[in-house]
């Protein structure tokens, strides 16, 4: 693979990962709510969905998933679902009465399965790569399949570092909010309304 179009794919998935998106608003979210090592398995978990999306492309899943209607549409009501299912949480939490309203506490297999999830669950992802990663791929290379999955590995360890770092600023922020039950009771409602945004987003998305 050639070096200089290696570091163009670097550039540009940089650019693309730091951009505001529903995924690291997703992690900024859970490491507010729950803390930097918290923030770090959500991290963790998208970036082991980004791998199940780059062996799809790979090998011709997302070709067959962009072309059934039925098996996009599926993936894509239940990753919706699930996502309003987190908010439905998040706004119980916001209402309960007599208890502080700090966020309930995740385990760290939780907040990966979480993530992993709702990076897995959305057939955009599939798509995108699709469309992506060929863009760098060189036809007089070596084997195309494995072109792309170490672009896509690359992609996912870039991935892993940006929200890392967003994970550990979050945190950090939400250790200071987290300290009185105004700011807690704010956090969980603002979590809700994050999860019902990217939910309704995917549910109504096209291809």
């Amino acid at each position: 693979m050639d070096l200089t179009i290696y570091l163009s794919f670097i550039g540009v998935s940089l650019l693309l990962i730091i951009a505001p998106g529903p995924d690291n608003i997703f992690v900024m979210a859970q490491s507010i709510s729950y803390g930097k090592k918290e923030g770090i398995a959500t991290a963790f978990g998208l970036c082991s969905g980004v791998t199940i999306h780059t062996l799809a492309a790979s090998i011709g899943l997302s070709a067959i998933l962009y072309q059934s209607n039925i098996a996009f549409s599926i993936l894509k009501y239940l990753g919706a679902f699930y996502l309003l299912y987190l908010a439905y949480q998040a706004f119980r939490s916001s209402n309960e009465v007599g208890e502080f309203a700090k966020p309930k506490k995740q385990t760290l297999p939780a907040l990966y399965r979480r993530g992993f999830l709702m990076n897995v669950l959305n057939p955009k992802v599939s798509l995108f790569f699709l469309a992506f990663l060929p863009q760098f791929i060189e036809k007089n290379g070596i084997s195309v399949r494995l072109q792309m999955i170490v672009l896509g590995l690359t992609f996912m360890i870039l991935t892993l570092i940006v929200f890392s770092i967003i994970a550990i600023f979050a945190g950090s922020l939400g250790e200071k909010l987290l300290q009185n039950e105004k700011s807690s009771r704010i956090i969980n409602l603002s979590q809700g309304a994050i999860f019902t945004g990217i939910g309704l987003k995917l549910f109504f998305m096209d291809k």
